[in-house]
């Protein structure tokens, strides 16, 4: 009888163990899941969600180099602007200086999700069909911009749209620590110089 009950509290304190070992694995990785698509949310909501920081330093075809920038390619600044976490403050070398109508864009990533609001920013070349005229607020297009994952070939709404110099900047980010280069894109009054 007493074998019975020690046997049958071995089994019972096994079996307890093993559902609470399968019970905190499920948690686990339960957890960071839900983190992660959190965190994914909250930064889409941002406007910069999975954004690729550093660019190949590809222009897009048309696209004018500036004739006449208050930042020349190589000039020092300082970014004031939040495109993304580490940006803000960060001093920057400008990289390239063009002539274009920028836009602030809402849209849907390919990629599923849920849309990015006043996304900055698009410019004009990087529209899918853009002619010479600039788009207007309301307008619908097709992104060929792939700063964000699930941005090209998306279908967006221009929010804003003005013309302006737009730059590409090298920069420290001022969290991580780490270069980023040939970021697209600033604009005119999100910069100042280093003084």
């Amino acid at each position: 009888m007493k074998n019975g009950r020690i046997v049958w509290g071995v089994a019972s304190l096994a079996a307890a163990l093993l559902l609470s070992a399968c019970a905190g694995a499920g948690n686990d990785e339960a957890a960071p899941k839900e983190n992660n698509a959190t965190r994914e949310e909250n930064t889409h909501n941002a406007g910069h969600g999975e954004m690729n920081h550093s660019g190949s330093g590809d222009i897009p075809a048309g696209l004018e180099e500036a004739k006449q920038p208050s930042y020349p390619v190589g000039s020092k600044v300082i970014i004031h602007a939040d495109h993304m976490p580490g940006m803000n403050g960060a001093e920057a070398t400008v990289s390239g200086a063009f002539d274009t109508t920028v836009y602030t864009v809402t849209y849907t990533p390919t990629t599923g999700g849920p849309p990015v609001k006043n996304h900055k920013w698009v410019i004009h070349e990087e529209i899918e069909n853009a002619g010479d005229e600039p788009f207007q607020p309301g307008d619908e297009v097709v992104l060929n911009a792939d700063h964000m994952k699930g941005m090209k070939g998306a279908k967006a709404v221009i929010d804003s749209a003005q013309p302006t110099t737009v730059y590409m900047v090298d920069y420290i980010d001022t969290e991580t620590g780490e270069q980023v280069t040939n970021h697209k894109w600033v604009t005119e009054d999100e910069l100042s110089p280093v003084k």
